[in-house]
């Protein structure tokens, strides 16, 4: 299990990819033609990677047989982001799509800690942890409207 500063360090990696991957992703479906050609190819060569980790490690599949069909769901909401914000971020920016990507991320990350939900450490929504939340969704609208004017 990584340490809090190497796991905050890994996880601000990925949050850095993320509009990294919107833009290049949006580019490709702009350059095909078709967002959803474009996201076929990154479920490929993300099916790939994985796969090349995944055997790297010794790991196994035996877990998810058996498992609640519930929890596969998660498969339909990354086709869901990378369809859509591959379709979205053209037109409308990919920091204007990231903004309110982190927005939504924000609201239910929320939920899902203070209700405990799907196996997660609840952690009550305080009016602190509010707070905080809020000064976060105004920061990042703040960027949005700042690059504007």
């Amino acid at each position: 299990m990584p340490s809090a500063t190497h796991s905050a360090v890994i996880m601000l990696t990925a949050g850095i990819g993320i509009p990294v991957l919107a833009a290049l992703n949006a580019a490709l479906g702009q350059r095909m033609g078709s967002p959803i050609a474009a996201g076929v190819i990154l479920f490929l060569v993300a099916l790939a990677t994985t796969g090349g980790v995944f055997l790297a490690s010794g790991g196994s599949l035996r877990g998810a047989i058996g498992a609640p069909l519930h929890l596969f769901f998660a498969g339909c909401l990354v086709a869901f982001y990378v369809l859509t914000i591959t379709w979205v971020a053209p037109s409308f920016g990919v920091g204007n799509a990231v903004f309110f990507v982190l927005l939504g991320q924000l609201i239910s990350a929320a939920a899902i800690d203070h209700f405990g939900l799907f196996g997660a450490q609840p952690s009550p929504l305080t009016f602190w942890r509010m707070a905080g939340i809020a000064v976060m969704g105004v920061g990042v609208f703040l960027t949005q409207i700042a690059g504007r004017s």
